[in-house]
């Protein structure tokens, strides 16, 4: 399973999103920011950071915590 991050540089809530989530997926994640595309920007310019599971489409958006993570990567791994 390869989740997305998606947020932006120098955003301090993607880089407390990041830790957060670098303590629980153990095959890391993809960081995407959303300055790179368009349509990145016109769907999570307002939500970022926003956890997402390409496979299952699923997402999880700000504010989480650890147990909130554990939960969605839980879940997407039953999907």
């Amino acid at each position: 399973m390869r989740l997305i991050l998606f947020g932006t540089f120098g955003c301090h809530l993607c880089e407390q999103a990041e830790v957060i989530v670098s303590t629980c997926v153990p095959d890391g994640v993809d960081y995407v920011d959303i300055a790179e595309q368009e349509q990145w920007q016109e769907r999570y310019a307002v939500r970022i950071p926003v956890l997402y599971d390409p496979e299952t489409k699923q997402e999880l958006g700000w504010p989480f915590d650890l147990a909130e993570v554990e939960d969605f990567v839980c879940r997407v791994a039953r999907m």
